[in-house]
This record gives structure tokens, sequence and C-alpha cells, in this order.
């Protein structure tokens, strides 16, 4: 005996938990089928001797104060959420680290543009014509037609170096593309992180998981764990349902998926015969838990974007994984810091096919060096730390394969994405990282813009 639902989510994670609160909020019966135990997909949390530790969480960007206009107090006005709830800590500075220059950022823009202005004087008004042009973007529009930003931006800026710097951030942040990004994805990038910036909330990830988890009971809503898609059953053009991997048959008039295009296509009863193609870029993490404070040192910044040359290369890496580049985070480094232990996170550009053809020995041990490699470029970009490593944990692109389902350990799904959500299907959508809106506050609009698109009709979508 089947059950019957007005809509259906596939996945657990950010996205999939924002769809499914503004459906239920309207009188929608909504089950999320959640295949692992936690919730948060590429943004949840796990145990680790005695400790917890954030997966995917560096920093959450568009950082904006209580009252200010931006998309995470559009999506907390959307979920009915307040923003005290978030209890957001905002950080103190980041930084561009690459061999002849520096750029940091704060949550102030005019910082950063200072910060430009001072090391490109022969670029600064053509910088300031780029802002102008990012300003007057409608980055959100879903008709958007793809458009290299490399090709934009070097309308404007004429410094090789300049480029390469405003780029390496948004792009280990939020592109699927090698070595460039939709223009469309740069705006909402160069917005997030430039215009607005970082914050974290006070209990890392956790602390908005709840959030959600606890509006979704709020709602209404059925999630179910331990709980995979064996397939969406379709007919005629249109989906009819799907059977779990437990051979259970829910009907339903409307899925939203958050595994990822590809995958989901996969899914299907009659699969396409074309396919949108596996991302190429995966990374490795190494997560250090010292005996002592960063900022005793007199290093102020929360995330450092280390590249070694005057060129960012964001692509697979030829090897187990690229040194030449690296976002070194350090998550309790904000304004206001009370964790008992101090954390550093490395993570590095990898490749996923390599690490994973490795026999089980090997893997070990690849990874215990590329751990080495990470704490060494932690001291030399941290002088004078001199602290102990009381816990590490190391996860490489297979890890991401095991915990997520997409296929070659892409964090940022594949580079063909589907902007409008629509995958050729009727009542079949793509929401989180393959429909285009990236990280945690990108990955919740993604879900309340699809499920307000398709889902919702009337006013108060």
């Amino acid at each position: 005996m089947s059950e019957r639902f007005d809509a259906l989510i596939i996945g657990a994670g950010m996205s999939g938990m924002a769809a499914s609160i503004r459906l239920a909020m309207y009188g929608q019966k909504v089950v999320v089928l959640e295949r692992h135990l936690i919730p948060g997909g590429l943004n949840s949390y796990y145990q680790r001797g005695k400790r917890s530790f954030d997966v995917g969480l560096h920093a959450l960007t568009n950082f904006v104060e209580k009252g200010q206009k931006g998309p995470l107090t559009k999506l907390m006005k959307q979920l009915r959420i307040p923003y005290e709830a978030f209890d957001l800590i905002p950080q103190k500075r980041s930084l561009i680290h690459f061999p002849s220059q520096k750029l940091g950022f704060t949550n102030e823009f005019e910082y950063f543009r200072s910060e430009v202005h001072q090391a490109f004087p022969n670029d600064t008004e053509n910088f300031d014509r780029l802002i102008e042009k990012i300003r007057s973007f409608n980055e959100t529009a879903l008709t958007n037609e793809y458009l290299s930003a490399k090709l934009v931006v070097k309308q404007f800026i004429r410094d090789e170096l300049l480029v390469e710097m405003i780029f390496a951030p948004l792009l280990i942040y939020g592109s699927a593309w090698e070595n460039d990004m939709d223009f469309s994805q740069f705006v909402i990038m160069f917005k997030a992180l430039y215009f607005e910036g970082f914050s974290r909330p006070r209990g890392g990830v956790r602390t908005i998981i709840d959030l959600l988890m606890k509006k979704m009971e709020e709602v209404g809503v059925d999630l179910r764990f331990k709980t995979g898609v064996a397939a969406i059953i379709t007919g005629e053009g249109r989906v009819r349902g799907v059977e779990t991997d437990k051979g259970d048959i829910l009907e339903c008039a409307k899925i939203y998926s958050s595994a990822g295009f590809g995958e989901t296509l996969k899914m299907m009863t009659d699969e396409p015969s074309t396919q949108p193609r596996v991302g190429a870029l995966s990374f490795t993490e190494s997560l250090f838990c010292l005996d002592k404070k960063v900022r005793s040192t007199g290093f102020e910044d929360t995330i450092v974007f280390y590249n070694d040359s005057d060129k960012y290369h964001y692509q697979a890496s030829a090897e187990l994984y690229d040194p030449r580049s690296a976002v070194i985070c350090v998550p309790n480094n904000y304004s206001q810091d009370d964790a008992q232990e101090e954390m550093v996170r490395v993570t590095y550009i990898a490749n996923f096919a390599k690490w994973n053809e490795l026999p089980r020995p090997q893997y070990k041990i690849e990874k215990e060096k590329m751990g080495q490699a990470a704490w060494n470029l932690v001291n030399q970009v941290v002088p004078n730390l001199n602290a102990n490593i009381l816990f590490q944990d190391l996860f490489t692109p297979t890890t991401v394969k095991k915990y997520t389902g997409h296929e070659g350990g892409a964090v940022y799904g594949s580079p063909d994405k589907t902007r409008s959500g629509q995958t050729g299907i009727e009542g079949l959508y793509i929401i989180g990282t393959d429909q285009g809106f990236l990280g945690i506050v990108g990955a919740m609009l993604s879900g309340i813009s699809i499920a307000n698109l398709y889902g919702l009709v009337g006013g108060d979508a």
C-alpha cells in the first residue's frame, strides 16, 4: 500500500530542509527522505574523539546586521526564523595571501576597496567601474544566460594579479567550473564575501540545523532518516512518486531533489540519454585541535586564501592534492571566542580518481602525508605558533563521495547547472548545489526559491 504526498524532497541538506519548510507552511503534505542519520548534507557535523566537528562550514557568508536587507535576512523572513536565533559572531578580517601582494577584507566593503586602491593604484577607476557593474546586475534572475566571469571582469581590470586575487576566494568557495565561473555566480559570491562578509553561528552549523529541524517539526514536515531513493517513478513525461531503498512506494505530485542533477536523473525509471558532466573539483581537509590560540601570536585573520604564485590554479589536481594553494581557516578567530580549544582547518584542491584508486594501506599513508603538509603550511602562515596538536581528523574526496553521494566527490556538483531547477520531467525539480546557489545561505535560498516558484502560487509565495 502506497502513501500519497503533495511534495517529496530528496535529501535533508540545507536546500531540502528550507524547501520543505516553505511548502509545509502553506498546508502541503511534505515528506523528506534522508539516507543518513544526521541532516545537513554538505554542511553537517560529526563526533570524533569526544569533539564535535562541522562539515563544510568554514564561515557563513552574506553577513548583515539585523534590519539590513540581504540574502541572509531574506531567508530568515521566508522561513520565519528570527535574526537573533542564528546567534551570529562576525569576523574581524580575512586575507588573500599571494607572494607579491596581500589583500585583506572585512564585513565592511570600503575596507576591501581601500586595500585594492592602495595595492593596485593603476586599476582604481577600473575596479570602481566593475563594482558599479556588479551592483547593477541581477544575479539571481533564473533566466540569466551562462557567461564567463573572467571575460567580463577583464573588460574592466587590467592587472592580471588583481584578477587572480579577486577570483581566488570566489572560485574555491563557489565554482564548479575549473579556473572560471559563471558571471551570475561571480556576482553572487562577490556580494556574499566582499560586500557582506563572514560570520559564524555560536555553536557552529548545528545551530542552524537545529533551527531548521525545529521549524520542520512545527509545520508538520515528515522527515525520514536512513531512507534513500532507489528509483524515481515517472510516466507520460511526469513524476508519479518514488520507490525507497526499503521497497516502499511513495506517490507525490512533485519532487524536489538535492541529490545532484546527474545523480537525480540516474534514479529515474526512464533515465535520459544525456547526462550533465561530473564535476572535477573536490577537496581534502585537515582539521587540527590545538592547545594554543592562534590569536595569541597576534594573528587576527579568520580565513586565509593562500597561493604560492601570482597565478591561481583552480582545477582538479594532477596529483592527490595540490599544495600550491590552500584555504586556512581558524573557525574561532572571531570578535568573540569562547571555545576551549583552538581549531585550524586546511583545505587543498584534490583529485578524486587518484584517491579512489589507492589500496587501503597506501590511502592511510598518503592521507597522513597530506595532513603533515597541511600542518607545515599552518606553521608557515602563522609564524611563532608553537602549538601542539591535541587531536586531528583528515578527509579526502572519497569521504565526500561516501557521505554526499556526489559523483567524483564533487563538492560543488556538476558544472552543468539547471538555474531554473527544471529537469525536462514535469514535477521533478533540482534544488541545492546543481540548481546553482552554493554555500549554506545559497543552498537555503535555492530550496526556498524553487519551492516558491513551482510549489506555491499567489501573493503568499
